[in-house]
């Protein structure tokens, strides 16, 4: 009796991830969402050397998460232009997140955080890019994301 509830249990596991059955799949997964992460924490770290409030942890889980929204719909076979109603929501859920970045001081005209709002919700359409496969597009991206953040910073300080 008990062998016979291992097996079955053992072969429910097994069906439980099935979705990742092949080394192919398992391969792709993995890069997808490790250069989901690794460009989110290049830009999360250059925010962090910074002192934004949004550094490191809260890039790479931006990148991570989005990568992660699209990915599974793709698995699951969704159609491309039902995917959109998947992005319009990681769209709108990065808004709050990108508001809460976003720090008005008392002082008139004071407001904080932009850049790393804009950041976050860059974060969030490179982590997309990476989980639709669309590797080459979110190192890009990242790229010039870094660009525009270090380099011109270093423009407007002269």
């Amino acid at each position: 009796m008990r062998k016979v509830w291992i097996e079955r249990s053992w072969l429910t596991i097994q069906q439980e991830f099935a979705d990742v059955g092949s080394v192919e799949d398992i391969t792709r997964i993995v890069l997808r969402l490790l250069v989901a992460v690794a460009l989110g924490g290049m830009l999360g770290y250059e925010r962090e050397s910074v002192g934004a409030s949004a550094g490191l942890r809260t890039h790479m889980l931006v990148s991570l998460g989005s990568a992660l929204f699209v990915l599974i719909p793709l698995q699951a076979g969704m159609e491309i232009g039902d995917l959109s109603r998947v992005l319009q929501g990681v769209t709108a859920g990065i808004g709050f997140i990108g508001a809460g970045a976003i720090l008005k001081h008392t002082q008139k005209d004071d407001i904080k955080g932009v850049t790393t709002a804009a950041s976050v919700w860059l974060t969030a359409a490179i982590g997309i890019a990476a989980g639709m496969g669309r590797e080459a597009t979110a190192v890009l991206s990242a790229l010039f994301a870094l660009a525009i953040l270090a380099i011109l910073r270093l423009e407007t300080k002269k």
